[in-house]
């Protein structure tokens, strides 16, 4: 049996309960028409302040890398392997 869509004798979507349905694969003179088209809304003007936001700050926090070498150097930075662990599974969560 061959399933024609634009067929509306033979489509079970064309008439239920009286009412008319279209199939989501029939095409309508709407559908033909249309364009796609994109909207932008005022949440653009938020994001373009969190990026000036994000742009503001320094791209390497130098006290931080400075803490860290120095705890390096000095043998004291010392690293938890399951805690590393469970940070990693809790980001794939």
């Amino acid at each position: 049996m061959r399933i024609d869509p634009y067929n509306s004798a033979s489509s079970p979507l064309s008439s239920q309960s009286g009412s008319q349905l279209v199939s989501a694969n029939t095409p309508s003179t709407a559908s033909v028409n249309s364009e796609d088209r994109a909207t932008l809304s005022s949440d653009s003007t938020s994001v373009s302040s969190l990026v000036s936001q994000a742009l503001s700050y320094p791209e390497v926090r130098q006290d931080k890398v400075d803490s860290l070498r120095q705890a390096i150097n000095n043998g004291q930075y010392e690293l938890d392997p399951s805690k590393i662990a469970g940070s990693m599974l809790d980001e794939q969560a």
